[in-house]
């Protein structure tokens, strides 16, 4: 099974940016379909960026996220990326990272990251 470990979490001002890395053991990255979600305080867990697995992969955004945040994949360094820029207090959260389940592979996820825009 994958294991996943996310890093790159902290504290920022509205309007910064943060970069949150996933890195992978025990598997390559590039078969999965991977996922970055978030969980604020007292609300449920959301979707906030796709992107399908192979060489490329294709990406998709939740709308809160869309044209402020992009999902990428290193497949030679086994670890995918969060670039979130213009970030919000509304950003604040834990954000993880999974990947689906493919074939005979499990899916798996990251412990968390702790993201926190504030002035």
């Amino acid at each position: 099974q994958v294991q996943l470990v996310e890093s790159g979490g902290g504290l920022v001002q509205p309007g910064g940016s943060l970069r949150l890395s996933c890195a992978a053991s025990g598997s390559m990255l590039s078969i999965y379909t991977m996922n970055w979600y978030r969980q604020a305080p007292g609300k449920q867990r959301e979707l906030v960026a796709t992107i399908t697995r192979g060489t490329r992969g294709s990406t998709t955004y939740a709308d809160s996220v869309k044209g402020r945040f992009t999902i990428s994949r290193d497949n030679a360094k086994n670890t995918m990326y969060l670039q979130m820029n213009s970030l919000k207090a509304e950003d604040t959260a834990v954000y993880y990272c999974n990947v689906e389940p493919v074939g005979l592979c499990a899916g798996s996820w990251g412990q968390g990251t702790q993201v926190t825009v504030s002035a």
